[in-house]
């Protein structure tokens, strides 16, 4: 039995790709982001992604499909945002309700939606009991999880989101299951490479300075918080943000024998779980920092993929 997916609001394919890792089939991909489809579409066959306003796309056209997967913009939400929500269209705030509608029209098994941690409490958390309200009178069946990459992805990121499941079989929402917490066995020296190229260091820079005198540990990960430098102290990587690169903000920061210097791009693909030959393209370092920034931890999202294929089996 081949489970068919919508992939939407897809960035660079990083719920596609846990999703297809474990056995389902992706048949329509959407985003309105043109620098993700240069992405996208190096690294996946048919569908490649389709660059449209989703508010554009005729539902009844879409392809008919058993799982809707959708990680929605969350900046709306997000702690690092200005947290208008549904008000805030700039940021996207309204586009649960085009997944609404989706659902609605084509009617499928299934559901996985995926957003920052923050949604749940969001507006004293009537945010989320919209959204819940909203998918329930739809007839599914909902169940929602804050999940961390560290606890359910065995990937050295402290990154928490907030993953929303429904089913329209209510015997098959009751029996699945969020995945379980599992060890943290990697390092975060397991996805940094020794040597790199100088544009990311620091060294002889401006920034150098306010840097040297706090970055002194080969064994932690530190940030630039535009002012002061932040060590994360549990020796793991701090979220990954969509608005790193810019001006210097946000990117982790390392110690290592040349100097103090920026996690590349490509290191922070891996430490989303993408694997060592996804392929990036070759477009500037500012748009991978956001598209990597924006996307998933790959191995939560296929351990859920996993549980729900096996409920959808049944």
């Amino acid at each position: 039995m081949v489970i068919k997916t919508l992939d939407l609001f897809a960035g660079i394919g990083g719920i596609r790709l846990g999703f297809e890792r474990a056995g389902f089939k992706t048949i329509f991909a959407n985003d309105n982001d043109k620098t993700c489809k240069e992405t996208y579409d190096l690294n996946f066959e048919e569908p490649k992604l389709l660059i449209q306003d989703i508010w554009k796309i005729y539902i009844k056209e879409i392809p008919d499909f058993d799982v809707l997967l959708a990680g929605f913009p969350c900046q709306a939400f997000s702690i690092a945002g200005n947290q208008i929500g549904f008000k805030d269209e700039e940021k996207g705030g309204n586009l649960f309700f085009k997944i609404v509608q989706v659902l609605r029209i084509k009617k499928p098994q299934a559901f996985m939606l995926e957003n920052v941690k923050n949604l749940k409490s969001h507006y004293n958390g009537r945010t989320f009991i919209i959204i819940k309200n909203n998918l329930e009178r739809l007839g599914y069946y909902v169940k929602a999880e804050v999940l961390n990459s560290i606890t359910h992805g065995n990937i050295p990121q402290n990154r928490e989101r907030i993953f929303i499941v429904g089913f329209l079989d209510k015997k098959k929402a009751e029996a699945f299951k969020f995945p379980k917490e599992i060890p943290l066995t990697k390092n975060f020296k397991e996805f940094i490479s020794n040597e790199a190229d100088e544009k990311y260091y620091y060294n002889n820079k401006p920034l150098y300075e306010k840097l040297k005198n706090n970055i002194n540990s080969e064994d932690t990960v530190y940030q630039w918080r535009r002012r002061y430098v932040r060590a994360n102290k549990k020796g793991v990587v701090p979220t990954l943000t969509a608005n790193m690169g810019t001006g210097g903000h946000n990117v982790p920061i390392i110690k290592n024998h040349k100097g103090i210097r920026k996690l590349t791009p490509k290191e922070c693909f891996l430490l989303q779980g993408f694997p060592k030959n996804f392929k990036i393209p070759q477009i500037a370092d500012s748009y991978l920092y956001h598209q990597v920034g924006n996307t998933v931890t790959v191995s939560v999202v296929q351990r859920i993929a996993e549980e729900m294929k096996k409920v959808l089996m049944l």
